[in-house]
């Protein structure tokens, strides 16, 4: 915009964004308090996938959607095995 000399309303109606997406901030939520209970469910309930848990945490009260939950489950490093390992029957 101080390259052009133009006003930032003109340049934002140049690339065609509003001025409250430009000026947006984000603000983040505290997880915090969903991290420890997600953590707490999988302890003590090791076959629970994230959508079990999802559901537990939706009983309890929580507000969480899916997707958040699962975000929140795979940052601590949670995770189901799908398969069972198999015996080697050559060893």
């Amino acid at each position: 915009m101080q390259c052009f000399d133009c006003s930032q309303r003109y340049a934002l109606r140049l690339v065609r964004i509003s001025a409250s997406t430009y000026f947006y901030k984000p603000v983040k939520k505290d997880e915090s308090a969903l991290k420890t209970r997600i953590k707490e469910i999988t302890q003590t309930r090791v076959h629970y996938g994230y959508r079990r848990v999802h559901a537990l945490l939706r009983r309890e009260g929580h507000k969480a959607n899916v997707k958040r939950v699962y975000r929140l489950y795979k940052e601590e490093g949670l995770s189901l095995r799908l398969k069972r390992p198999r015996h080697n029957k050559a060893a």
